[in-house]
C-alpha cells in the first residue's frame, strides 16, 4: 500500500467513526472521493497544514459540502486538525464542525452543502487569480447529483469561454444521488461530450486508482488555454462491502455493529 492509499483507508476509517459517533449521515458520499482527497493533498496541491491561509496555496472548494467528514478527516490527518477532537465534536451543538462543510474549519476554503454553488465560486476565484497573475490553481470536487442544478453549466459555460486553464473540476461520479440512481432521477450521459463541448479538457479515469489520480491531475492543464475535468467513476459506500452502491448510505448512519464491521473490513485494505 503507498502512501496515498493508506491515507486513503485512514481517512475512511476517521470519517466512519466521526459519522457513527454524530449518528449523522453522508458516509457513502464521503467515502467515494476518500482516495481523490488522499491523492490531492497526498500529491498535488500545494498547501501548508501549519499556515492554512498561505496565499499561494491551492485552493480546494468541496462543492458536495455534505461529504465533508472526508474532508475533516483528510485535513486530520495532514495536519490541520485534531483527529481526537474531530470525533468527539463532529455535528455536535455548538461546535463549528458541522455536518456540510464550513470555512470555519481551518483549511476549508468555503462553507457549502446547497448544492451547484461549488463550482460558481471556484470559478469566480479562479478567474481572479488569473487576473492577479497568481500562480495557484483552484480544485473543486462536485456530486455528480449536483450537475442536476443549472448554475452548474453557466459556470462551466463561463470557464470554457474565459479559458480558466488554472481551473480542476473533479466530478464523484458514483451513480447514486439522495433518492436514486443518477440515470433514473436525470440522466447526464454523455457527461464528458457535455464538459467537451464546453470547452474544457476533459478525462475519465477510475476514481479508486491512485496511480490514474495522480497521472491525471499532476499533469494538468492537460490543455492550455482550458480549464480541466476530471470524472472520476466511483463506488458509493467504497471499502464496505454491505455499504457499496447501496442509496441507502446516502442518508443512514452506521449502528455499532455496523461500524465494528465496517473497521474490519477496513482494516484489511
Amino acid at each position: 500500500m503507498n502512501t496515498t492509499e493508506h491515507l486513503a483507508r485512514e481517512i475512511r476509517v476517521l470519517a466512519l467513526k466521526m459519522v457513527h459517533h454524530a449518528r449523522a449521515s453522508h458516509i457513502g458520499g464521503a467515502s467515494s472521493m476518500a482516495d481523490i482527497l488522499a491523492v490531492l493533498y497526498g500529491a498535488v496541491l500545494r498547501h501548508r497544514p501549519a499556515e492554512p491561509s498561505w496565499p499561494e496555496r491551492d485552493r480546494l472548494i468541496l462543492s458536495k459540502g455534505h461529504g465533508c467528514s472526508s474532508l475533516y478527516a483528510c485535513l486530520a490527518l495532514r495536519g490541520y486538525l485534531d483527529a481526537k477532537k474531530l470525533i468527539e465534536e463532529y455535528g455536535a451543538d455548538g461546535s463549528v464542525l458541522a455536518t456540510h462543510a464550513s470555512a470555519h474549519v481551518p483549511g476549508v476554503e468555503l462553507s457549502t452543502g446547497s448544492l451547484g454553488h461549488g463550482l460558481s465560486v471556484a470559478v469566480g476565484r479562479a478567474y481572479a487569480g488569473r487576473q492577479r497573475r497568481k500562480g495557484w490553481r483552484v480544485f473543486t470536487i462536485l456530486s455528480d447529483g449536483e450537475l442536476d442544478e443549472g448554475s452548474n453549466w453557466e459556470g462551466i459555460l463561463f470557464a470554457g469561454h474565459h479559458h480558466l486553464d488554472n481551473l480542476v473540476v473533479i466530478v464523484d461520479y458514483n451513480k447514486i444521488q439522495s433518492l436514486g440512481a443518477v440515470r433514473d432521477v436525470l440522466e447526464l450521459e454523455p457527461l464528458a461530450e457535455k464538459f467537451r463541448s464546453f470547452r474544457w479538457a476533459t478525462i475519465e479515469i477510475d476514481g479508486h486508482n491512485h496511480d490514474a489520480i495522480k497521472t491525471a491531475l499532476q499533469g494538468i492543464p492537460w490543455e492550455p488555454g482550458k480549464p480541466s475535468c476530471l470524472i472520476a467513476h466511483t463506488r458509493k459506500g467504497k471499502g464496505v462491502d454491505f455499504m457499496e452502491d447501496k442509496l441507502l448510505w446516502h442518508y443512514r448512519n452506521p449502528d455499532d455493529k455496523q461500524l465494528y464491521q465496517a473497521l474490519q473490513q477496513l482494516d484489511k485494505e
